[in-house]
């Protein structure tokens, strides 16, 4: 297991955010709403503070878009994609499916993220050409090659839901032969190690799963948006699956 001077610093960024992330946890925590009525907390914006810093004091010259802080330096070569807290309903509501979500893309593609969720005992990482490690133990997708063999899991999926592609999930979900609501960080960790096959969600935005896009891709499965569209800063939805498993998934979602 090769640790690069890059992951080293998105592993120690994530360290630190968990050290914030827990003390929040522990005590009391205010909640406000966001413009788009999304729930904020202190954690949130000091953990992203925490990881900006550390970033910051090794690569100067890169650029950051943060859940919190939004862009900075945005035409830099080497740009940081942070959530520090993917999940913040969760994390406001005391259940453990959170996670500090970091990753980096260098002149537009996705090569390193880190997925770190602190309550739930699990940090995923991956970089580039150097395969992916959950708790620091390589990890491979499976090899189901059949859907009737597969397990699938969802995550928000609000507008399939009401698009046409709803009648093709519905014929998706009678063909798999598991269906699951595992969600957030969480069912790409699984799909990652080889536990779960595919994920779909359909409302998320590229904090949400650019480390995640990494890791999955590193353990050998493969991550478009639902049309087959690569993913980019501007994607909204997503599937994954183990990499033996799309066509079959896109003719039934596209039926």
């Amino acid at each position: 297991m090769t640790i690069s001077p890059l992951l080293d610093t998105a592993i120690s960024a994530a360290r630190a955010a968990e050290a914030i992330i827990r003390r929040y946890y522990a005590g009391e925590v205010t909640v406000r709403l966001k413009a788009d009525q999304t729930p904020v907390t202190a954690a949130d914006v000091e953990s992203e503070e925490a990881i900006r810093m550390i970033i910051r004091e090794r690569f100067p010259d890169h650029g950051f878009y943060g859940e919190e802080g939004g862009m900075e330096n945005a035409d830099a070569e080497w740009l940081w994609l942070i959530d520090p807290i993917d999940g913040t309903k969760s994390f406001v509501r005391r259940y453990p499916f959170f996670s500090t979500q970091i990753a980096l893309m260098h002149r537009g593609e996705l090569v390193l993220g880190v997925s770190n969720a602190p309550l739930f005992g699990e940090m995923a990482w991956a970089e580039r050409g150097h395969g992916a490690f959950l708790n620091g133990e390589a990890i491979r997708v499976s090899d189901i090659g059949t859907l009737d063999a597969a397990t699938l899991s969802t995550g928000n999926i609000k507008t399939l839901a009401a698009s046409h592609g709803w009648a093709g999930f519905g014929q998706l979900v009678q063909a798999m032969n598991r269906t699951r609501g595992y969600g957030d960080f969480y069912h790409y960790h699984l799909l990652a190690a080889g536990k779960i096959d595919v994920v779909i969600e359909s409302d998320l935005n590229i904090l949400d799963i650019a480390a995640l896009t990494v890791i999955v891709r590193e353990a050998g499965g493969d991550v478009t948006q639902l049309d087959g569209g690569p993913i980019g800063l501007q994607t909204t939805s997503l599937l994954a699956t183990n990499g033996r498993l799309r066509h079959a998934v896109i003719e039934l979602l596209h039926a």
